[in-house]
């Protein structure tokens, strides 16, 4: 193996590592019931066509609906220094939202965000045997 695939491999299983225990970090033991303090889930009544906080919306509630009972969708939003867990998604309009979830020191963290510049990483992971699944709560824009 010459130096340079070394180097890689290292800098791959390093880069693996960090990510693995940040996203370990902001899975706490109670972050079902921290998700459940924030309320339930409001789906969004009929997709706004182009509208973008809608798709956004409805894409991440499609996500959770699919998932087994053993699983939880951990949707991460790191902004600056910040990384924070995703618990609730409060959008006060259709072009702003309002994330609040868990920064790594469990932490009850908001992050206010024009929809344009949201970007969210998202994906199902297992729950620990015996704990309970954190859903996301949706609070949407009320109809005209």
């Amino acid at each position: 193996m010459s130096i340079g695939q070394f180097t890689k491999q290292f800098a791959q299983q390093a880069i693996g590592d960090q990510v693995k225990g940040i996203v370990e970090s902001l899975r706490p033991a109670d972050a079902a019931a921290t998700a459940e303090s924030l309320g339930g889930a409001k789906p969004v009544v009929g997709a706004q066509g182009d509208n973008a906080g809608a798709v956004i919306i409805a894409q991440l509630q499609a996500m959770q609906k699919s998932l087994k009972d053993d699983q939880e969708l951990i949707v991460l939003c790191t902004t600056g220094l910040e990384t924070l867990r995703v618990l609730e998604v409060y959008a006060p309009s259709w072009r702003v939202v309002v994330l609040t979830g868990i920064d790594s020191e469990k932490v009850i963290t908001r992050v206010i965000s024009p929809i344009e510049s949201l970007q969210l990483v998202c994906k199902p992971m297992a729950v620990q045997p015996g704990a309970k699944p954190a859903r996301i709560r949706f609070v949407t824009p009320k109809a005209d």
